[in-house]
């Protein structure tokens, strides 16, 4: 018989960098579309620090901050070519395995549009944890680190914003989560990650760091005990 305090909770992941092992990829696209056009110009240290907000937002800042001209066509042509090479990503590892272990239901809230959450989830076979409970950029009015999708992720569940717990890998997802009001767990163990995003991620507001997949269910599990103790 199922628990039925397990209702009262939901997991939530981002996509890139937690599901899909993909934000490594997008950032040498970035940094080869960038560099293309602006040769001799040092894109990589603008662009990596960027990443986690939407590829619009990484191209406009890393253009302002090297004061260099990118148009609309540009960003609108090097948005597809990153979308391109992200979508082949593989999943993380070891995600299939954690998420068949842990019991809550479960949601993505993404910073991507949903046709390419809805494909890449569909290409590695994790659509099957999720279902339609995909809460993406092109829904809401403003992208993380705005907490608008992941307020729309626990009006979607019928559940209060406490109730659900994140796993995000970015400062810009933390912090989106950490304003709605939710627990997120920070991870750190994509093909981008970095031992500084430890201090980054927890002052950003996760309340743990952890680097292996295989992790997730005892730390879900922890977590489930604390909200339910804690809960009226």
């Amino acid at each position: 018989m199922a628990d039925p305090v397990l209702g009262r909770f939901a997991l939530i992941c981002d996509c890139d960098g937690v599901l899909i092992d993909s934000e490594a990829v997008a950032a040498r696209m970035l940094v080869h579309e960038l560099e293309a056009r602006w040769p001799g110009t040092a894109v990589e240290a603008v662009v990596l620090p960027l990443l986690g907000l939407r590829i619009e937002r990484v191209l406009r800042d890393t253009a302002t901050q090297l004061g260099k001209p990118l148009d609309a066509a540009d960003i609108d042509a090097i948005r597809r070519s990153v979308e391109a090479a992200a979508i082949e990503a593989p999943a993380v590892d070891g995600i299939e395995l954690a998420l068949a272990q842990v019991p809550l239901i479960k949601g993505c809230a993404s910073n991507s549009f949903r046709p390419y959450v809805e494909a890449v989830l569909a290409r590695t076979g994790l659509k099957r944890f999720f279902g339609e409970r995909l809460f993406c950029a092109d829904a809401v009015a403003n992208p993380k680190p705005a907490p608008d999708v992941y307020l729309a992720a626990a009006r979607g569940f019928g559940l209060a914003p406490g109730a659900c717990l994140v796993v995000e890998d970015s400062v810009t997802g933390v912090s989106a989560a950490a304003a709605a009001g939710m627990a997120v767990l920070g991870f750190i163990g994509g093909g981008h990650a970095s031992d500084a995003q430890i201090d980054r991620l927890h002052a950003a507001g996760a309340r743990h760091v952890f680097d292996d997949m295989r992790q997730l269910p005892d730390l879900v599990a922890q977590w489930t005990l604390s909200a339910t103790a804690a809960a009226p």
